[in-house]
């Protein structure tokens, strides 16, 4: 027997969850210094980066 995929719909689309993202990364970089701010900026400039990729594509 297979097990079932779990599955459930996204209330947010994936720019708003992207971008939502972004601004808890910047957010918690704020209050950090060092390697784990650097980290933290970085993805959030990931982030923000694939939210412009995928408008592309829309």
């Amino acid at each position: 027997m297979t097990a079932k995929r779990r599955r459930f719909k996204q209330t947010l689309s994936l720019d708003e969850r992207l971008r939502k993202t972004a601004e808890e990364c910047r957010a918690k970089a704020k209050l950090l210094r060092g390697t784990e701010r650097q980290v933290l900026l970085e993805k959030a400039r990931e982030f923000e980066a694939q939210v412009s990729i995928n408008r592309l594509f829309d």
